[in-house]
């Protein structure tokens, strides 16, 4: 296949994170609404052009009161920094249907190189006879990289958030027309 222009398919995409809450357990989150453009062949990821808007608002963690302390200076700082970006730097092959994307994330105005490992999880036809593909996505953020350090110590040692925030994209994608 040739490289070419590919759309997320929104309702069927999702990306999540998740980060240790209290030195116990981990709060689980997503984004509602994001943004790609993908141009690739994607048997061989090795050539891509690949890039990822993420609406900071649009964090869901089922808790109103911490949603919108996300949102806030302590952490995102949404009226300043609406967006985390991602725009793919290389790609390797790793393995049959593996790569390491490696690419710059810019969050709360602060860039830094990160690599993300991405599975290949096939092609296919919907009903209606468009071309589909899927990805898998896993990786992690260290979020005092990005100047969110908000964090509480507990009366029993170590501190209310963890550091590093563990990253998972689920991508099915259509050849844009």
């Amino acid at each position: 296949m040739t490289k070419s222009a590919w759309a997320v398919d929104v309702a069927h995409s999702a990306i999540e994170f998740s980060v240790r809450h209290m030195m116990i357990a981990k709060v689980k989150g997503l984004f509602h609404e994001f943004e790609a453009k993908i141009e690739a062949d994607p048997f061989d990821l090795t050539t891509a052009d690949i890039a990822f808007s993420i609406d900071l608002n649009s964090v869901d963690t089922r808790n109103n009161d911490r949603d919108a302390h996300l949102r806030s200076a302590d952490f995102f700082e949404i009226e300043k920094y609406p967006t985390m970006d991602f725009q793919s730097t290389s790609i390797t092959k790793t393995g049959d249907d593996e790569y390491n994307v490696t690419g710059n994330v810019t969050l709360h105005g602060v860039t830094h190189s990160e690599t993300f490992k991405v599975v290949f999880e096939g092609a296919g036809k919907d009903p209606w006879g468009n071309e589909k593909v899927g990805f898998s996505v896993k990786g992690s953020l260290k979020r005092s990289n990005y100047g969110l350090t908000y964090n509480a110590v507990l009366e029993t040692g170590g501190v209310l958030i963890g550091d590093d925030v563990a990253v998972s994209l689920d991508i099915e994608a259509s050849r844009a027309q």
